[in-house]
């Protein structure tokens, strides 16, 4: 989408002392991405007054303050918006004073429901120095994520974009994460997913018969074990299920490929690091940077000559290899766990009953 397109709607001209009242209308991805949050600060810092709420159209926001730092705030929102920030356009109109107090977060309102909301986002550096952090306290939690980061699309029942409307209404937060949440400082202020290991999901281990065999770390070790020893995992990420098998184990591989029925089409990878990608492609820069993306994708990356890091049959005569990093706090500890890639292909149903009958056998998290 065209970042940045303005539709002013001027109504009289604005003196650099005189005090006006501002409403503004931002339009695109904007909810979701800490542009609440990223508001309420600007705003402050600049000593304004008023409000910001999510709408069903967007981001609708209603300041008061001088015309010289109304100016800066409009020219900041579209020029310091928030990294993962899509903005569509931003539609201005000038009102008449009406006293508004301090800036606020204002209670989100329907509407109609044209805003769009983001994709899931791949974990960010400050949420993985935590979850690897001894020290604190979602040290190794598989749910972790902020304002910057973690689910958004596949929880997302609603708009406007508040927990009300996720998936996460049923998890109440803790006071620690109530805190976060209310505090303007905090990079989880308004983070509509936030959770840790005292409030928010759990991880589980089941088996073929439906009992569950393993919560929390163990399970994820367990897991782990699972893959070293050959077997395939279904392992529930963002949005659906990867079938996951040592990429270094032609057995398990190929039986994998026997359960989807997919005789030659090339399997993607999950590598544990970059350096790990490095070892078995030809990495470039633009790769790099698109593999450590908020986007995390898939990419084609020629395969090095003589490399044997994985097995033939991830990709039988194909040159390329399909590589992705981990994306959620999940996939980050069980790649460290396991310290070498693994097949990640999609768990959709084979196409016959038999096979599908297979696949539901195996241990799943």
């Amino acid at each position: 989408c065209p970042q940045g397109r303005r539709k002013q709607i001027p109504i009289r001209q604005m003196s650099d002392a005189e005090v006006q009242r501002l409403r503004v209308l931002v339009r695109g991805a904007v909810q979701g991405v800490g542009f609440r949050p990223f508001v309420h600060g600007l705003a402050r810092g600049l000593g304004l007054g008023g409000w910001v709420r999510n709408t069903g159209a967007g981001v609708e926001i209603e300041a008061e303050g001088t015309g010289e730092r109304l100016r800066e705030f409009l020219a900041r929102i579209e020029g310091e918006r928030p990294e993962n920030a899509v903005v569509q356009s931003v539609e201005v109109a000038w009102l008449g004073l009406a006293g508004l107090g301090e800036f606020r977060i204002a209670e989100s309102v329907g509407g109609g429901k044209s805003a769009l909301i983001l994709p899931d986002i791949a974990t960010c550096a400050e949420c993985l120095r935590e979850i690897l952090d001894p020290s604190d306290r979602r040290h190794r939690y598989p749910f972790t994520n902020c304002t910057h980061c973690g689910p958004r699309f596949s929880i997302i029942e609603g708009i406007p974009y508040d927990r009300a409307s996720t998936t996460m209404r049923g998890f109440a937060m803790c006071p620690e994460c109530r805190r976060e949440y209310e505090d303007p400082a905090d990079r989880r202020f308004h983070a509509q997913p936030n959770a840790c290991p005292a409030c928010g999901p759990r991880l589980a281990l089941w088996d073929a018969a439906g009992r569950e065999i393993g919560t929390g770390d163990a399970a994820l070790r367990a897991a782990c074990e699972a893959i070293r020893g050959g077997m395939i995992v279904a392992v529930k990420g963002l949005g659906g299920f990867h079938l996951m098998a040592d990429a270094r184990d032609e057995a398990a591989v190929g039986r994998l490929r026997g359960l989807k029925d997919r005789e030659e089409k090339p399997f993607a990878l999950m590598a544990p690091s970059a350096e790990a990608i490095g070892e078995l492609c030809e990495l470039s820069g633009e790769e790099l940077r698109l593999l450590r993306s908020p986007a995390a994708p898939i990419v084609l990356l020629a395969r090095r000559a003589g490399v044997s890091g994985v097995c033939d049959v991830v990709a039988p005569g194909n040159p390329c290899l399909g590589v992705m990093l981990p994306y959620t706090p999940l996939h980050h500890l069980m790649l460290r766990e396991l310290g070498f890639p693994v097949v990640a292909t999609s768990g959709n149903a084979a196409r016959s009953e038999e096979h599908t009958s297979e696949l539901q056998s195996r241990i799943t998290i």
